[in-house]
């Protein structure tokens, strides 16, 4: 297994946790916030730009984890690098958007 093959799992992990707070915002039809909002990241797109977001972040993590080498569930250190991209990302997400929905 090559290092670039970690690195790709470790970003998939960060593109699939960041799919999940812009599809489930908006699949429910909330507003939620977005990089193609005024200013990005800041205000609110409609919750069908953040369906859209959400799909493109889950298609490219699924490019990341599953066409990029050969991604084993069995094998705890391909899990672990897609765990860490995951935690990561979730932490940075829920401090990002902690700020406008009353997090921290």
């Amino acid at each position: 297994m090559r290092w670039y093959h970690y690195l790709a799992y470790f970003f998939g992990g960060a593109f699939l946790a960041n799919a999940l707070p812009h599809l489930g915002n908006g699949i429910s039809g909330h507003a939620f916030q977005s990089p193609f909002a005024s200013p990005p990241g800041e205000g609110l797109s409609s919750s069908m730009v953040n369906v859209l977001w959400g799909l493109f972040n889950l298609a490219v993590g699924y490019l990341l984890v599953c066409r990029v080498g050969s991604f084993n569930l069995r094998k705890t250190r391909h899990v672990l690098v897609l765990g860490a991209g995951i935690l990561i990302m979730s932490l940075m997400l829920a401090h990002g958007f902690g700020r406008f929905h009353g997090g921290l």
